[in-house]
């Protein structure tokens, strides 16, 4: 055979080995993959045969494989699996350590189905712990994520153990309520064993509500279910509860009969828990045994006989003694691990914390992004609907047609109030408002609100009653703005739900600190009132009554959000009373510094001022796309007797700017080409004094330094008020009428 041949040969078995090994190392992976899976179930055997420490061992052994094949998923259940283990047989720190590797295990890999498995583990543990609030945290992460995966079989024993701890909490209700849906959902996944243990608390719970009768029936059935299955621990549960109850209906024979089947039924369970237990667990396993349940057990029948003889007195001292013991030992033991176990609480905490914050910045990032997409995209088209509302109204339309132009005009006004309502609400929250504080009449102010709102009262045959303190002062210092839009957001809250009746406006001093006043506001009305299941989410947005009466009232439920945020921007607070049916009265108390009589200062009329001014040769320049807002924006400044021509985009705006002398630009953001803000950039390059005012439905407060950077010299929002684009052109015809005259 040729040297060539020898080659090809030896190439084609080395290529067949290495293929064999790739099989075989395949084949091993599988193999060690089912005899993980052939481990972890014969450890659930041994568990369910009360042979903890050899289930335990199999777990290890199958931990050692998966770690082997860097199986992480299996890593996760096994490291469950241990912790589960550990805090049943009362090793609480080694359980928490175990479940730590878990939970951090399952993360990495996105495991959500194990990692809620781990979360129930963890929240029976810190119950266990008497950790309440930590254990509830867990449990309902657990049945969050098993609700995102669909499994349903797995919610019944959580929504039980929430209601045991809500128990602990003596939160009766909530437990009640919390374990009739276990109920429900035991009987549709045939969980007998959840459905004997949430009947028989439910016993407890509505012994605790005060029905006892329903409770027993309960218990019984429970007690029953769990003889039929051979479920001892529910049945000696079931023997205690029906012990207690008994003994709140003052049945005490009947409650002895049964606490002694509990006491003698624990006794057989101890037993066989003893026999489980290694020898250097056994004794630890008593001492915690004497020191909690059967103390209490002996406490109980102590005072159910209470006649007892002077033995009885003994072994119960003795017994107090033996927890006195027990408790010293265990105080040593947990002493010994209480760093590990803070250590692995706070790397714990920290990662949730950190988790938690990158969720908060995106979310409040993406919601400012939509707030600023949908503000500008619907305050756009309602220029248009209100410029021209307002225009048809003061053109002498036919009487006919006046009731529907009002209509449009309501109905664009409504959505722009819930358009500023939502910015309000987004400006509260990410606190960007800020405090604007003059000197002013509160008395003065609160009248004429009063005043304001007082046809809106009368149309629903409403009588308005004010009362201002005889000696309370009248000027103050604060931000009257805000304080004029709580009481316009109250007062109509209360019109709105209020016919054929009376409100009240009451202010009075509650407490004086020399010039340092805390004053009550209140507005209280005998309306239709408030539920008190609905009072406790009145401030919350989007929130009202019910949606029958958002239908029938109207309203964007962010009016109450707004007050309760602009209150406390005012360190103030705001209390609520209510009764439905009879009305309601809201109660706001802030801080306000009492001043000398401010002086009155006129409103000026930007618009009979402008006429005085000398604009024959005044050019303005409107720079808009959008050809109906051209023409209100053209219509107004006719009006003034004002000049414009008109452009739809940003390179011919810049080019009519170097062809012609304008006075003013009035220049859109949003156009197809370059951008209002690139063409105002680009005409700053050749002309720097030309009055330039950004007209955008933009609103946000952190766009604004856009605009700064862009060269504008003011920004004029859209829809925007005729007084405010009045008052801005005027000041700016002016200064130049002003430099004209000194020239």
């Amino acid at each position: 055979m040729s040297q060539t041949k020898y080659y090809i040969v030896a190439f084609l078995m080395c290529f067949s080995c290495a293929i064999s090994a790739q099989t075989n190392n395949i084949e091993d992976i599988d193999v060690l993959k089912l005899r993980i899976q052939n481990t972890i179930t014969q450890s659930g055997f041994d568990t369910e045969r009360g042979d903890y420490f050899s289930a335990k061992d199999h777990l290890e052994k199958a931990l050692e494989l998966a770690v082997q094949i860097e199986d992480k998923k299996s890593q996760g259940i096994i490291y469950a699996k241990i912790g589960e283990l550990q805090f049943t047989v009362n090793e609480f720190d080694k359980s928490l350590a175990s479940l730590i590797k878990a939970a951090d295990l399952q993360r990495e890999i996105e495991d959500k189905e194990n990692l809620a498995i781990t979360y129930s583990i963890k929240g029976a543990l810190h119950a266990g712990k008497k950790e309440y609030k930590d254990a509830l945290e867990y449990l309902n992460s657990a049945k969050t994520l098993f609700e995102e995966k669909d499994l349903e079989i797995n919610i019944p024993e959580i929504t039980l153990n929430q209601a045991k701890i809500h128990l602990e909490l003596k939160d009766y209700k909530t437990a009640k309520s919390l374990l009739e849906q276990a109920i429900v959902l035991a009987k549709k996944n045939n969980q007998n064993d959840i459905l004997s243990t949430a009947l028989i608390y439910s016993g407890k719970a509505l012994d605790k509500l005060g029905n006892n009768q329903q409770g027993i029936n309960l218990t019984n059935e429970g007690i029953e279910i769990a003889k039929a299955k051979n479920f001892t621990k529910n049945i000696n549960e079931g023997y205690l509860t029906l012990s207690k109850i008994y003994e709140n209906d003052k049945s005490f024979e009947l409650a002895h009969q049964y606490l002694q089947k509990h006491v003698y039924l624990s006794d057989s369970i101890l037993n066989i828990q003893r026999a489980n237990l290694s020898p250097e667990k056994r004794a630890e396993y008593i001492e915690t045994y004497n020191a909690a349940e059967f103390q209490k057990l002996k406490k109980q029948v102590e005072d159910q006989e209470s006649d007892s003889n002077l033995a009885k007195i003994t072994t119960i001292l003795s017994i107090a003694l033996i927890t006195i013991l027990s408790l010293l030992t265990l105080s040593l033991y947990k002493n010994n691990n209480i760093r590990l176990k803070s250590n692995n609480m706070l790397q714990e905490k920290n990662d949730d914390l950190i988790e938690a914050m990158k969720k908060a910045e995106l979310a409040s990032k993406t919601k400012a992004n939509f707030l600023s997409t949908v503000t500008h995209e619907l305050r756009t088209p309602l220029y248009a609907v209100t410029g021209l509302t307002n225009m048809l109204l003061e053109e002498k339309p036919n009487p006919d047609q006046i009731p529907h132009l009002k209509s449009l005009k309501f109905s664009g006004d409504y959505l722009l109030t819930f358009i500023n309502d939502i910015l309000q609400i987004n400006k509260i929250e990410a606190n960007k408002v800020e405090l604007d504080p003059v000197l002013f009449n509160l008395k003065t102010k609160v009248e004429n609100v009063c005043s304001a709102l007082n046809n809106s009262a009368l149309d629903n045959n409403i009588i308005m009653h004010y009362d201002f303190q005889k000696d309370l002062p009248e000027t103050f210092i604060g931000d009257n703005l805000k304080i004029s839009q709580i009481l316009i957001n109250l007062i109509g809250n209360s019109i709105k739900f209020t016919k054929d009746g009376d409100i009240w406006v009451r202010v009075y001093s509650i407490n004086k600190n020399n010039n340092d006043h805390v004053l009550r506001f209140e507005i209280e009305d005998n309306g239709i009132g408030i539920s008190k299941e609905k009072q406790d989410n009145m401030f919350e947005s989007f929130s009202q009554g019910s949606i029958q009466i958002n239908r029938k009232y109207g309203g964007t439920g962010l009016g109450l959000s707004i007050v309760k945020g602009l209150i406390e921007i005012l360190k103030g607070k705001i209390y609520l009373k209510s009764e439905l049916g009879k009305g309601t009265t809201f109660f706001f108390e802030i801080p306000l510094t009492y001043a000398p009589e401010t002086i009155k200062i006129e409103k000026e009329d930007y618009s009979k001022s402008i006429s005085k001014l000398d604009i024959s040769n005044i050019k303005i320049l409107i720079v808009e796309d959008n050809k109906i807002n051209q023409m209100i924006t053209k219509k107004i400044l006719n009006k003034m007797n004002l000049q414009c021509d008109i452009v739809d985009n940003g390179e011919a705006a810049v080019e009519k700017v170097k062809q012609s002398n304008y006075n003013v630009v009035l220049m859109d953001i949003h156009m197809p080409g370059i951008s209002g803000l690139e063409a105002t950039k680009i005409i700053r390059t050749f002309d720097k004094e030309l009055t330039i005012f950004a007209l955008t439905a933009v609103t946000l407060e952190d766009k604004m330094h856009e605009f700064d950077e862009a060269g504008f010299d003011d920004i004029i929002s859209k829809p925007f008020k005729q007084d405010d684009f009045e008052k801005k052109l005027y000041e700016v015809l002016a200064a130049n009428e002003n430099k004209r005259a000194s020239v």
